[in-house]
Parts: C-alpha cells; sequence; structure tokens
C-alpha cells in the first residue's frame, strides 16, 4: 500500500515527509484494518516532520485525524464494529488503564500511553490498523473530510475550552485561528460566548468574522475588553504574557498545543494576580471525543475545509507550516 512517512526530520522545505511503500498491516485481536477516506492534516503532524516532536520510530506514518471504513475486524468475542463501519482515528491510541490517572477518569495523563502517528503509523496511508477500543463511530451526516478535523482539532478545541472555565455568555479571546480554533469558535459561539480573535493571516480573519466574532484583531493585538476566558492555539511562547495580560479579574487561560516557544519571563502583578488562572492541555480523553462528536453533530459545528489528494500530503503540511491554509486542510483519498 502507499503511505506517507517521516524519513528524517528537518525544515518542512527540504521534504521531510515522503511517499513510500508499506506492507498492508495486519490487525492484532481487538484491533480492526480500516481503508481510509480521509485524513486531517494537523500541526502536530508538522511538529513531528520538523523535529519538535521526535518520532518514537524510524519511518513513522504520520496523520491522526483518519476517517475511513472497516475493511477487516480482528479477532474479537465481543467486537465494537463490523466490516463496512465508518470510524474514526484520533490521536489517543492506547492507555493502561490501571495507573492513578485512568482509573479516575484522566486516562490523557497515563505516563503510558501511545499516540497514533507518533507512536505507531497513522492515517496518511491507505490503510490503518487502531485499536477498537479507541477508535469512534462517525456521526452519519457527515462527509470523511468534514468528519476529519473534529478527531484532533474538535476534540483538543473541545477539551481546551472546557479547561479555560468559560462562564455562560462571557467572553471568550483565541490566539491564533487555524484547525482547532475555527471549530472551537463554533461551539462556544452556540453556547453563548461573545468571540475576540487575535490571529496573523487576513484569510484568518476573515474566516472568524465570518463566524461570529465581536471582535478581530492580529495576533499581538490588545483584546478591546477584558477577557473572562482565553485559549492560546498558535505554538508561540510570547502569546502567553499578552493573552495574561487581556484576562478579568478571576480570568482563566488555557494553553491548548502540544508543542510551544519558550514563554517570556511572567510578571506577576500584571500577568498572573487578581486569581488569575494558567492551564494547559494535554492530549485527550476518549470521553472528550465522544462528546465533542455528540455535540458537532446537535449544533451542527461544520470546518472549513481545504482538501488535498493523497499524492499531496507534503504539499499539506508545506501550506500550514507557511500559513496559507484556511481553517482546516484534509487529505483525502479515492473511494
Amino acid at each position: 500500500m502507499r503511505a506517507w512517512a517521516v524519513e528524517r526530520t528537518g525544515p518542512i522545505a527540504t521534504r521531510p515527509v515522503v511517499e513510500v511503500e508499506r506492507a498492508v498491516p495486519t490487525p492484532l485481536p481487538g484491533e480492526v484494518l480500516v481503508r481510509v477516506e480521509a485524513c486531517g492534516v494537523c500541526r502536530t503532524d508538522l511538529h513531528l516532520a520538523e523535529g519538535d516532536l521526535v518520532p518514537r520510530r524510524p519511518g513513522v506514518v504520520p496523520g491522526h485525524q483518519v476517517v475511513g471504513r472497516v475493511e477487516v475486524v480482528g479477532d474479537d468475542p465481543a467486537p465494537r464494529f463490523a466490516v463496512g463501519d465508518r470510524v474514526g482515528i484520533a490521536w489517543l491510541r492506547g492507555t493502561c488503564g490501571s495507573c492513578r490517572w485512568c482509573r479516575s477518569g484522566r486516562e490523557n495523563l497515563c505516563p503510558a500511553s501511545t499516540y497514533t502517528g507518533w507512536d505507531a503509523d497513522g492515517g496518511f496511508a491507505e490503510l490503518a490498523v487502531v485499536p477498537a477500543a479507541y477508535a469512534y463511530r462517525m456521526p452519519a451526516g457527515l462527509s470523511p473530510a468534514d468528519a476529519a478535523p473534529l478527531l484532533c482539532a474538535g476534540i483538543i478545541g473541545y477539551r481546551a475550552l472546557h479547561r479555560a472555565n468559560l462562564p455562560p455568555g462571557g467572553r471568550l479571546g483565541l490566539y491564533g485561528f487555524g484547525s482547532s480554533a475555527h471549530v472551537t469558535a463554533q461551539i462556544a459561539l452556540a453556547q453563548g460566548a461573545e468571540l475576540y480573535v487575535m490571529t496573523r493571516g487576513e484569510a484568518a480573519r476573515a474566516l472568524a468574522r465570518e463566524l461570529g466574532a465581536a471582535w478581530v484583531g492580529d495576533a499581538s493585538d490588545r483584546s478591546p475588553v477584558p477577557l473572562d476566558s482565553a485559549i492560546v492555539f498558535a505554538p508561540a511562547g510570547p502569546l502567553v504574557p499578552v493573552a495574561l495580560e487581556a484576562l478579568d479579574r478571576g480570568g482563566t487561560l488555557a494553553l491548548a498545543g502540544i508543542h510551544m516557544s519558550d514563554v517570556p519571563t511572567l510578571d506577576y502583578q500584571r500577568h498572573l494576580f487578581l486569581e488569575r488562572d494558567l492551564r494547559t492541555v494535554t492530549s485527550n480523553t476518549r470521553r472528550d471525543g465522544e462528546e465533542l462528536l455528540a455535540l458537532a453533530d446537535r449544533l451542527g459545528v461544520r470546518a472549513h475545509v481545504r482538501t488535498y489528494g493523497f499524492d499531496e500530503v507534503d504539499r499539506a503540511l508545506s501550506d500550514l507550516a507557511t500559513g496559507d491554509v484556511s481553517g482546516s486542510a484534509v487529505v483525502t483519498l479515492p473511494g
């Protein structure tokens, strides 16, 4: 089968991700083999290709926003899925199930957790294997390309929104407005939030206005009003003090990225005093995923999608790196 693998890490302009031929994987007991229909392109894939995240296995196939049809079901006395079912494969791929984090419903913090497209091959391939317990049944009303961004951009944004502790009808600031932020914005607006967006790139700013933001500015601009909550989606540490200073008394800032450049020194009085909270987001739980998919289906949340053919994976990553993607980039495969 055809796949795209990280041959070596380096700047995306050096084409570290290359097309390869791989054997068709065989599902183990409890796993399913999925024929990929679409795979979203995440900034984490870019971090992996460029070496900000060190690949955990040589020649790993990135891609962790995968939608496809079950082709083979591994041995399982009570299978969750049948051949032909449309399923989603997300970032979280496995946990130990027995540590104190797993037992308390915080499996995203499991020290033994594993990840699609990092520990095991992901969805930039014609076929992919996933443990059935970590796959999602996809909403029937969404096309594969529309559904794919929900499997990381949507799930992580949903968890970040929860971590940001937004009060009902509160003012929410979003720093960066890419794949995850524009999905999160739709959920927050549907729940009555007042939205303020700070982001680079006129296309992203135009999308924020189109979705209903009350105010839109550049990434370095100060919000015109104090914020109850904020989320930094951009992997830019210098935005952290900017966002903290924009918070009202008792406000909360959540950092949504798996990787971020260095955060400058914070001034206690300017950035943290008056009970401002600073939180991070680490992966997701399966419950986050189930809740997000149900909520997105009920609210009619739709990603703004730009599609690429399977032979354009390197181009999609390059466009993401240069900021040429408005909304979500999705690689689609012929049916």
